[in-house]
């Protein structure tokens, strides 16, 4: 490792796609955004077009090496961290995706999830793959693409249909991780913690499940190669003749909460952080040790280091925090998510409203696919700043649904929680979140560790970084936000949440 040498990190995301560059400190040394479309065919669902997340991943990685002043080749590896459950299948030999990505929020395969419930198949599901039923997984996802994309996308569309060309394994499948390696190296692979979050992939076993293939028709052929999280004999190298005109390693890979687990160094048992970005996702290591959970969490892969055994974790996954807040841009009740604070501190309190953010269902530990965004308690006083309260006031109380959640499952006590994601700028935010969780808020210098995590994952994997005390040593707080308000008026006021919670529930029917 020399000082001209860096690590890359692709962190695609639900709204856009980022390439950011680290040096050995862990300090950010180039990043470049760009946003894709967000495709609403229907109500509930969801899609992304796979083709523009790779022209702009190849725009971001290209523009960051060039305004930083950096050659491809000064990067020891590159990482890739991704929204997860997002599902995509394409032809093997022309690349042209066989229909849009959908997209992990995407609801419509809700009726086939309500069937696996009455059939009684959640409890086999959850033995094996440690997720509850729910169509926010890929499982459901692929079985619609393989019974419902256009064949004529295809080659030879005339002789098969996609479902039998995938059998034979010339249309392959894959979360966004396995889309962008294959298009960075040419091989078809995941990493454990994407797989994990298929709905057909058995944590125990560590090994595609035949049971659930079987249940899902989704055939063995079109399934990626399962590798490491960080992977010493590499997902393979970019093309010195492509893009970037140079042979990089492409060597890490995590789910984009995994890595921010990873990047947050919640290395240890016991080790918590939340995500706040379109949704929120709270994490706590649970060492090799699976943890079953009573309380409506996830078990879920951590992540795992070449050579050694899979790391697991319990997992909290809220579908709309800051989605929410996009939510009230889109209807023009503010400018930008900046002016959520300065509008929320205008008001005391919300005078009693509260917003209950299921645009797309509810999440852990709730699991209410048919529940619907419900606004309650407004009178004729009730402004636009408190309603703006009300938004970032249920991102605090649907992270404190998901921590006693955790508490009761793990025995653990929390003492603290890390924070990162773009809604933790606000500090605003943090202090209410203190305040409504009655816990310690810690938030790091670097807040993009969903980027951060790939990059340690893939530096680790080249030996850019030999230790994990190395990278522990990186990881420096930037602010602790310690709870302010009288913890019985916290207590009441989440109590109130729940009983909107409830009105929430159940709204969506099929017409």
């Amino acid at each position: 490792m020399t000082s001209d040498q860096f690590v890359g990190a692709i962190d695609q995301g639900t709204t856009g796609t980022r390439f950011m560059v680290f040096d050995h400190a862990g300090q950010v040394v180039a990043n470049a955004y760009e946003k894709h479309e967000q495709i609403y065919p229907q109500p509930g669902w969801v899609e992304h077009d796979p083709v523009e997340i790779w022209e702009n991943t190849k725009s971001v990685m290209t523009g960051a090496l060039s305004e930083a002043g950096i050659d491809a080749d000064q990067l020891a590896a590159i990482g890739v961290t991704n929204q997860r459950e997002t599902t995509v299948l394409w032809d093997r030999d022309s690349g042209t995706p066989v229909h849009e990505a959908l997209v992990w929020q995407d609801r419509r395969t809700t009726d086939r999830v309500e069937e696996l419930q009455e059939a009684g198949m959640a409890e086999t599901i959850r033995e094996k793959t440690g997720l509850e039923v729910d169509a926010y997984f890929s499982a459901t996802k692929a079985e619609w693409v393989l019974e419902n994309a256009d064949p004529m996308k295809l080659e030879k569309a005339q002789q098969q249909s996609v479902r039998d060309r995938a059998e034979e394994g010339e249309v392959l499948f894959g979360t966004i991780d396995t889309w962008l390696i294959q298009k960075l190296t040419g091989n078809h692979i995941t990493d454990v913690t994407n797989a994990s979050r298929t709905m057909l992939y058995n944590i125990h076993d560590a090994d595609w499940d035949d049971e659930l293939l079987e249940e899902f028709g989704v055939p063995k052929a079109c399934l990626p190669e399962v590798r490491p999280s960080s992977d010493e004999e590499y997902y393979g190298h970019t093309d010195p003749d492509g893009f970037l005109g140079s042979e990089v390693p492409v060597a890490g890979a995590l789910g984009d909460q995994q890595a921010a687990l990873f990047g947050q160094t919640c290395f240890d048992e016991g080790d918590a952080k939340n995500t706040y970005g379109t949704g929120s996702f709270f994490l706590m290591n649970t060492g090799e040790e699976a943890v079953e959970s009573e309380h409506g969490l996830l078990t879920t892969v951590a992540f795992q280091r070449s050579g050694e055994p899979i790391n697991y974790a319990l997992e909290g996954s809220i579908f709309i925090t800051g989605a929410a807040v996009e939510f009230l841009e889109d209807i023009g009740l503010i400018k930008s998510a900046a002016q959520t604070a300065e509008l929320a501190s205008r008001v005391d309190s919300t005078d009693g409203v509260y917003f209950v953010p299921a645009l797309t269902g509810l999440g852990a530990p709730h699991w209410d696919g048919r529940a619907r965004g419900t606004i309650v308690g407004m009178t004729r006083g009730t402004k636009r700043e408190h309603i703006v309260r009300a938004t970032l006031e249920a991102i605090a109380y649907q992270t404190r649904d998901v921590a006693e959640a955790m508490e009761a499952d793990s025995g653990i006590e929390m003492g603290s929680l890390r924070v990162d994601g773009g809604a933790v700028k606000n500090d605003f935010l943090c202090q209410l979140q203190a305040d409504i969780i009655g816990s310690e808020i810690v938030r790091p210098e670097v807040d993009e560790t969903t980027a951060l995590g790939s990059a340690y994952a893939a530096g680790l994997a080249v030996g850019y970084w030999e230790t994990a005390d190395e990278l522990r040593d990186n990881w420096q707080v930037d602010r602790e936000f310690t709870p302010e308000m009288d913890p019985e008026d916290a207590d009441r006021t989440y109590e109130r949440w729940a009983e909107a919670v409830e009105r929430s529930r159940g709204w969506a029917r099929d017409e």
